[in-house]
């Protein structure tokens, strides 16, 4: 049954009439008076909530979790590579000042864990009813108007569907759609097509998507005096090598096969002791160390094609070139994200054909062409689609890019709820200032000792020297 939903008593002024034309609800109230639907309860979604209340335009946040920052308390344990300074939106760090919030240390290290308890959960535990937790968006249209029908479209709110945890469907109407719920759901497979790779899906019970987490004993059991495949070559592939190579070292038996699409160069580690984030360097001399340690050995140039289980029921990597691999326990697949476009499919999206972001927006993010910190700060005209008032933004908006800088996120709902309350000399103003190589997303090795030092300046700061041992963490994180 589709219910008509009351938005709460703190939306009572824009209830929807609930009277019926020709057997459909009819929408009475006028488009402004309507909340603005926030799409997830991440740092971009709740980040958007505070700039619209900042702008008096109420919004309705949909979170699918029972918890603000759901996907975020996914990774826990891992240690972002920014600071607590660039990491807290100023427009939520305004909302929750009353409340006798008190901001961390601005220079150290947050964990995912404490983002999510320390500043995700107190924002949205401010915005009250204006966060709906348990509401899993399934579709998103313009009332009335699928999407091939032009007559009179602007003038009709959206319509958002959603299932509540009890399983009943539910919709809202809105002013405006601003989707902020990222790409950690929908991982890309292990195959080198794009599409899961032959037998991937039967494998399940021996495959994850994720970085492990090997303080959790029962993570660790799984892993331990097992020969593992890590498919990947970013970040968290890196991170995966150094945590399968420490526990090399305490458990026999335990080895990594580390499986590339490409070959291995000079630039395979990243740019180690020179790069300009310190921790993201340190994590390509973790995975280094690995390799030259004979705790990980890599099977280059493989795009896999299949994931074959032997009668002992391991697990056996073919290539498309036809290389089968020795057999492995455990799969690790660490290829990127990717986003999940299926409900907004009766929208007007103009998306680049490659990284499926805004076609204004690729330009400035392709990895082909950039790196976290050559990304120009971009707000509303490049975040605009066909569909008006509309809005993909954080991780989301950057498709299938593997790079998302936090800092930008936030400027992106900035810009876009100055738009909405009509200010649009401050939605084109670029508000943000960036450190000279920005802040970088990624995944990075967890569990810092409490008494290490930082690396300084952030994950911008000017080159150093790291020195890099199997067994010695260095903070780093994804944000």
């Amino acid at each position: 049954m589709l219910t008509n939903v009351d938005l709460g008593s703190t939306l009572a002024t824009h209830r929807i009439d609930s009277h019926r034309i020709n057997g459909e609800p009819a929408v009475t109230a006028s488009i402004e008076t309507l909340p603005v639907v926030v799409i997830g309860a991440g740092p971009a979604g709740l980040a958007a909530a505070a700039h619209l209340v900042d702008r008096d335009l109420e919004p309705l946040v949909l979170e699918a979790g029972p918890v603000a920052g759901s996907a975020v308390r996914e990774w826990s344990h891992v240690r972002l590579f920014s600071t607590w300074g660039e990491v807290v939106d100023p427009a939520a760090e305004k909302l929750l000042a009353p409340t006798g919030w008190v901001k961390p240390d601005a220079d150290t290290y947050p964990s995912g864990g404490d983002w999510a308890e320390l500043y995700l959960q107190p924002l949205a535990d401010v915005l009250g009813e204006r966060v709906r937790y348990g509401a899993q968006v399934t579709g998103v249209s313009r009332t009335g108007r699928d999407r091939i029908v032009d007559a009179d479209r602007e003038a009709r709110p959206f319509v958002v569907h959603y299932t509540v945890a009890d399983g009943r469907e539910a919709r809202v109407f809105a002013r405006s759609v601003i989707d902020a719920s990222g790409t950690w759901s929908t991982p890309s497979p292990a195959g080198g097509s794009g599409l899961a790779a032959l037998g991937e899906t039967s494998a399940a019970d021996h495959v994850t998507y994720r970085v492990p987490d090997l303080k959790d004993p029962a993570v660790r059991a799984r892993y331990a005096g097992k020969r593992t495949a890590v498919i990947g070559s970013g970040a968290s592939a890196f991170t995966a090598l150094a945590y399968l190579a420490d526990l090399a070292m305490d458990e026999e038996g335990t080895h990594a096969a580390w499986i590339l699409r490409r070959g291995i160069s000079g630039s395979t580690f990243g740019g180690g002791e020179a790069d300009q984030l310190p921790a993201r360097g340190a994590l390509g001399l973790a995975a280094k160390a690995a390799v030259d340690g004979g705790y990980a050995d890599a099977a280059t140039g493989f795009r896999t094609e299949a994931i074959e289980k032997t009668d002992d029921g391991r697990l056996v990597l073919v290539g498309e070139d036809g290389r089968r691999l020795d057999p492995v326990d455990e799969v690790i697949v660490l290829t990127g994200f990717r986003p999940d476009l299926t409900f907004l499919d009766e929208l007007r999206l103009g998306l680049d054909e490659r990284l499926q972001a805004p076609v204004e927006l690729a330009p400035l993010i392709d990895p082909n062409q950039h790196s976290c910190g050559t990304v120009y700060p971009h707000g509303v005209n490049e975040l605009s689609h066909p569909e008006k008032d509309v809005y993909l933004v954080g991780m989301k908006s950057y498709g299938r890019a593997p790079t998302f800088l936090a800092m930008t996120g936030y400027e992106q709902v900035r810009s876009i709820a100055a738009a909405l309350a009509g200010d649009h000399e401050a939605a084109e103003r670029v508000e943000l200032t960036l450190p000279e190589t920005g802040v970088c997303g990624g995944a990075g090795l967890f569990d810092e000792p409490e008494n290490a030092e930082q690396s300084g300046g952030g994950c911008c700061a000017a080159p150093t020297t790291l020195q890099i041992d199997i067994g010695t963490p260095v903070s780093a994180g994804g944000c």
